[in-house]
């Protein structure tokens, strides 16, 4: 049981992968590259969970559980610089958590993504292509953590949000979001219009 497991797993990091590795193909006659090595890839992943609000310990340690729970990861906290009075902020005191992925996890926690957090945001219509930025990363804010698998059966009163970077070595902006578009990402084209 444990070993059929591990090979689902095996499999589910495998979908981007191969498709991160079919991107000189997909892209060469669009970008001109001349060698495998300049097609874009992702180096690594940010999770990342502002907690200036929360100043018991015991929500900071939920949060702390939830994201490692989320990311596979233990999440290191980042203290505050500077003391700010107005804010009631101590320099030391933790203001928020952060997490790097690289490697397996990485393309565990992106297929998590596509394929399953994203599908269950509520009123979901795609990532807007303006959340590229011009260095070729991405960034897309998750209002409700509940939409992750491992943290979908927990109280409403402790729903957080974070922020998820992915960086790429694309350099535009028009490689990455040809990039992310074939690695399967939802985008949708920005009309311009506001509602």
């Amino acid at each position: 049981m444990r070993q059929m497991l591990s090979v689902s797993k095996n499999n589910m990091s495998s979908i981007t992968k191969q498709r991160q590795q079919s991107t000189y193909l997909a892209l060469a006659e669009t970008f001109g590259y001349t060698s495998t090595m300049q097609g874009p890839r992702i180096q690594k992943i940010i999770v990342s969970s502002g907690v200036g609000k929360k100043r018991d310990k015991k929500q900071l340690e939920l949060i702390q559980d939830r994201l490692a729970k989320i990311t596979g990861q233990k999440p290191a906290p980042r203290p505050a610089r500077l003391s700010i009075a107005s804010f009631k902020v101590r320099e030391g005191d933790t203001v928020g958590l952060q997490v790097t992925l690289r490697g397996a996890r990485m393309y565990n926690f992106i297929d998590k993504l596509i394929h399953i957090a994203l599908p269950r945001t509520r009123d979901f219509r795609g990532l807007k292509a303006s959340a590229i930025d011009d260095m070729g990363n991405l960034t897309v804010g998750i209002k409700e953590n509940t939409i992750f698998p491992e943290t979908s059966d927990e109280d409403l009163k402790d729903v957080f949000g974070f922020a998820i970077t992915i960086v790429t070595t694309a350099k535009s902006k028009a490689e990455a979001e040809a990039f992310f578009r074939h690695l399967g990402m939802p985008l949708i084209v920005d009309s311009g219009v506001k509602r």
